[in-house]
C-alpha cells in the first residue's frame, strides 16, 4: 500500500495539461467579475444615496394659463389696437366731424391727432380722400396759424404724414397739398434750433427755387388784376356780372334779330357730337392749364414766406451765414418770380448786405462791437485804478495796461 498508485501507468498527456490551466483561468474569471459587480452596486447605491440637484428651469415662476382669468385680463390691458375696423360710412363721419372742430385753434391739437390716427390706420382711400381733403383744407383756412408756437409741432405732424395718403388724391389736390406742406413743414423746419435741420431746409428751398419757370409778362398782368380784385368790393362785382350778362344779351340779339337761326337746319348728330367733344378736350385742356398757372402761383408765394421767415432769424449766429447764401440763391434766380416778389427779393438782398458790411466792419445785428471775451475785459480793466499795495480801488494811478497789452 505505500507503494506508488500510478506506479507502471504512462505520463499525462499535453492536452489534459491544457483542460486543467483552461479551467483555472476560468475560476480566476469568475471570480473577477463577481468582484466587479460588487464594485458597481456598492457605488450606485451611493448614488442613490446622494441627493438630486434642482434645476434652475424648475424654480422659474410657471407661466399664466388660459384658465387663470386675471392673467390674460393683464396681457390683454397690455396690448394696444393700432387699426381700427370701421366701415367706410364711419369714417366719412369720423373726418366730417374732424374737419368742423379742427378750424378752432383750441380744439386744432387734438382733432388732429385724430386725423393722424386715421393715416396710420390706413383709412384713406378712394372713397373717403375726399373728406379727408375737407379736413386739410379747412385746418388751412388760415394760413398765418400754422406757424404759431402752440400748433407749430402739431401742423408739422401732420401734414408730414398726409404724404404717405397723397396717392389717394387727384393731381389738382397733390398740388394743394404740396403748397400747404410748403406753409406747415418747411415754414416750421426754419424756426427749428437744430443747426443741421435749418441748413438742411435752406437747401431744400433753394432747390424748389430752381424747379420753378421763369415768370412772364402774363404772370405779372394776372397778379396786378388779383390785387385789384382783392380791393373791389362785392358791389363792384354784381355791377360787372350784370353788365356782362346784358351785354352777351345784346349780342345774342345782334346775331340774330329776325330769330331765323331757330328755322335753319340742324346739321347731323356726328357733327354735334365731334364738335361735344372738341368742346369737352377744349375745355379741359383750358382747366388744366389755369390750376398749373393757379398752382405755380400758389407755390411762388409758398415760397416767399419760407423765405421771409428764414430770414427772420438772421440775429441768430448761426443762422447767419446760411441766410446768406439763401437771399443771394433767390436774387440770383429773381426772374423766376413776379414782379411784387422780385422787389420784396431786392429789398431783402439789400438788407442782406447792408449786415454783411456791418459784420465785416466789426459790428452785429443789434449795432454793438462783435468782441470776444479778452477784448472785452482789455475794455474793462484798462480804465481801473490799481494801487501798489495790491489793492484794487485805492488812489493809485496804475492801470492794466501792461499785462493786457
Amino acid at each position: 500500500m505505500g507503494d506508488n498508485l500510478f506506479e507502471g501507468l504512462p505520463p499525462p498527456s499535453h492536452h489534459q495539461q491544457l483542460e486543467e490551466k483552461e479551467n483555472e483561468q476560468e475560476d480566476k474569471d469568475q471570480g473577477n467579475q463577481v468582484s466587479f459587480s460588487l464594485k458597481t452596486c456598492s457605488s450606485s447605491n451611493n448614488k442613490e444615496a446622494s441627493p438630486i440637484p434642482v434645476l434652475k428651469s424648475a424654480l422659474k415662476r410657471p407661466k399664466p394659463t388660459e384658465s387663470n382669468p386675471e392673467a390674460a385680463v393683464q396681457e390683454k390691458r397690455l396690448r394696444f389696437k393700432m387699426t381700427t375696423d370701421a366701415s367706410e360710412t364711419q369714417v366719412i363721419e369720423a373726418m366730417q366731424k374732424i374737419a368742423s372742430h379742427i378750424k378752432n385753434p383750441a380744439k386744432f391739437s387734438k382733432a388732429s391727432k385724430l386725423a393722424l390716427q386715421l393715416i396710420q390706420a390706413g383709412s384713406v382711400k378712394a372713397g373717403t380722400s375726399e373728406h379727408f381733403f375737407a379736413i386739410l383744407e379747412a385746418a388751412m383756412s388760415s394760413t398765418a396759424s400754422c406757424t404759431e408756437s402752440s400748433v407749430r409741432g402739431d401742423y408739422h405732424s401732420l401734414f408730414s404724414a398726409a404724404q404717405d395718403a397723397a396717392e389717394c388724391l387727384n393731381k389738382k389736390q397733390k398740388n394743394q397739398l404740396t403748397v400747404w406742406t410748403f406753409r406747415a413743414v418747411m415754414a416750421n423746419d426754419f424756426l427749428t434750433d437744430d443747426s443741421f435741420v435749418f441748413s438742411k431746409t435752406a437747401s431744400k428751398l433753394k432747390d424748389e427755387i430752381c424747379s420753378l419757370p421763369f415768370a412772364t409778362e402774363e404772370d405779372d398782368i394776372d397778379e396786378s388784376a388779383t390785387l385789384k380784385d382783392e380791393t373791389e368790393t362785392g358791389n363792384d362785382e354784381d355791377a360787372k356780372q350784370a353788365i356782362v350778362a346784358s351785354a352777351e344779351g345784346n349780342n345774342k340779339d345782334e346775331s340774330d334779330p329776325f330769330g331765323l337761326d331757330a328755322l335753319i337746319p340742324r346739321s347731323g348728330k356726328k357733327d354735334d357730337r365731334a364738335k361735344g367733344k372738341k368742346d369737352v378736350t377744349t375745355k379741359s385742356r383750358n382747366d388744366d392749364e389755369e390750376d398749373t398757372k393757379r398752382f405755380l402761383k400758389s407755390k411762388r408765394e409758398a415760397l416767399i414766406s419760407c423765405l421771409e421767415i428764414a430770414a427772420r432769424r438772421y440775429k441768430t449766429p448761426w443762422c447767419q451765414t446760411v441766410i446768406d447764401i439763401l437771399v443771394k440763391h433767390a436774387f440770383d434766380n429773381v426772374a423766376r418770380f413776379t414782379s411784387r416778389q422780385r422787389e420784396a427779393i431786392e429789398k431783402l438782398w439789400a438788407s442782406v448786405r447792408e449786415q454783411q458790411i456791418r459784420r465785416k466792419q466789426g459790428k452785429s445785428v443789434s449795432g454793438k462791437l462783435d468782441v470776444n471775451a479778452f477784448e472785452w475785459l482789455q475794455q474793462k480793466y484798462s480804465t481801473e485804478k490799481i494801487s501798489i499795495r495790491h489793492s484794487v480801488g485805492a488812489s493809485g494811478d496804475r492801470r492794466c495796461q501792461q499785462w493786457l497789452g
